[in-house]
């Protein structure tokens, strides 16, 4: 029983955690209310993704979403801010639904960025991963500098809340 109460606390965990393991990587994580299946869904559908992936905070929006999640596929987000557009895009890698994707980041002008996303699913909850490696510790610096990194816990959050909604609507 007292082994039960020392696990729940880590298991309710809201907030994502943030580190930077090198100077190249950056690993975001945190536990999802829901099962991977639903998470992944999250990740490689653009009508779910639209409703998460922009921190609400960020005075931007997602203008469009295009995803062809399979190995040698490309995706790319276009994002509206004041009176401009800017893009992310990239290819799949890896595809293995519904513990991993793996992705490039081809926007940047240092070179390609890899993320891979892992998800572990425990007891319905799911411990999501996202770990980015640059291609230079310079451009991990700008990429923070920029502030371009510091929506993702935000971002997460809003996806642990979609999840839940998803979930609760199918009845799990």
């Amino acid at each position: 029983m007292d082994a039960t109460k020392e696990a729940e606390p880590m298991v309710r965990e809201n907030s994502a955690t943030v580190d930077r393991p090198s100077e190249r990587e950056l690993v975001v994580s945190r536990t999802i209310n829901g099962p991977a299946r639903i998470v992944f869904d999250a990740w490689t559908k653009p009508e779910l993704m639209e409703q998460w992936w922009t921190p609400k905070s960020f005075p931007i929006s997602l203008l469009s979403c295009e995803m062809e999640v399979r190995v040698g596929g490309g995706y790319r987000l276009t994002f509206g801010y004041e009176d401009s557009t800017f893009e992310f895009y990239g290819r799949y890698l890896e595809v293995a639904p519904p513990s991993r994707l793996v992705w490039t980041n081809d926007e940047g002008d240092e070179g390609e960025t890899i993320t891979t996303l892992t998800l572990e699913e425990s007891n319905g909850k799911t411990l999501l991963v996202v770990h980015d490696l640059y291609p230079s510790k310079e451009a991990l610096d700008g990429a923070i500098a920029s502030g371009s990194t510091s929506g993702m816990p935000e971002s997460l959050g809003q996806l642990d809340e979609l999840v839940a909604s998803l979930g609760a609507s199918e009845g799990g």
